[in-house]
């Protein structure tokens, strides 16, 4: 299993999605899935540094579990607070720009292009388990 845990900040990113693409070319992905993981991943950890710590910084860990087929498992961990994404409805996309509610389409895209997405509370911890096949 391996594990990296930095600051709940925009300029720890770079360093997460270091991590992450390198867990999944390490797994023999193809350039343009490692892309569309890198931008689920990206969009899950932005909205965490941007919402889940609103009183003092916090920290986020992601894990990449290791599994016996060619599935990427990616586990990020946040002690901010409580929110799961999976709880939003999907978005009106046949609705014209203008009469559309803002926001939700970044939850929409994670569960578009990764293939399962879990949240669970764990005590303190947002939960937040992403598995992506070739």
């Amino acid at each position: 299993m391996l594990k990296i845990r930095l600051p709940a900040k925009l300029e720890s990113l770079e360093k997460f999605l270091e991590f992450i693409s390198g867990s999944a070319k390490g797994k023999g992905f193809s350039e343009d899935r490692v892309k569309e993981i890198e931008l689920v991943t990206e969009e899950v950890l932005v909205n965490i540094f941007s919402y889940a710590y609103h009183e003092s910084p916090g920290e986020v860990e992601i894990t990449d579990r290791k599994n016996e087929d060619d599935k990427l498992i990616l586990k990020i961990l946040d002690y901010g607070t409580p929110f799961d994404p999976l709880s939003l409805s999907e978005p009106e996309l046949t609705a014209h720009v203008s009469d559309r509610m803002a926001g939700g389409l970044g939850v929409f895209f994670i569960r578009e292009m990764a293939d399962d997405v879990r949240y669970r509370r764990d005590g303190d911890a947002n939960i937040l388990t992403l598995t992506f096949s070739k």
